[in-house]
């Protein structure tokens, strides 16, 4: 009976560590990137600044859906992304039109301005909104975080 009510109360007590250490492993891994919409960004950084990155895809590009479901949900990507960037997705084939800074452009001009051919594209920008950085190729999210580190020294 004594081992008894001992092995009930030690496999309660296992029982309630694993349940309360649950979600903490659920709210690590769901962490997601707070993408902008290019315009969001701009004007966000207009009252805050901080470096953007603009991921330039494609609906079609494999390489682009693997960096999304593999580096862009790493938790380590994800908390650096969203504490010192503003991400940005950029459709390269989207053609509606959009108005930023007075001007109206479409996803797809933007991609062609900043130099986009292949797809995908990283395209970093300074705080300034002026001086345009592209990476293209896939990265993992090692080489990803490396990147990013190297972008927030710009000065």
């Amino acid at each position: 009976m004594k081992n008894t009510f001992l092995a009930i109360l030690l496999t309660s007590v296992i029982g309630l560590f694993a349940f309360q250490s649950e979600p903490e492993k659920r709210t690590n891994k769901n962490k997601e990137i707070e993408w902008l919409s290019i315009t969001e960004a701009y004007k966000l950084n207009q009252k805050e600044p901080r470096k953007i990155f603009v991921d330039v895809y494609t609906n079609w590009c494999g390489w682009c859906k693997k960096m999304d479901k593999e580096t862009f949900t790493d938790p380590e990507v994800v908390d650096i992304v969203n504490e010192k960037f503003y991400a940005v997705k950029l459709n390269a084939e989207n053609r509606d039109l959009i108005i930023m800074n007075g001007d109206t452009t479409t996803q797809q001009m933007i991609a062609r301005s900043m130099g986009v051919t292949g797809y995908p594209t990283i395209v970093y920008i300074k705080e300034d909104f002026q001086t345009i950085q592209p990476v293209p190729g896939y990265q993992n999210a090692k080489k990803f975080k490396d990147t990013l580190e190297k972008i927030l020294a710009w000065k």
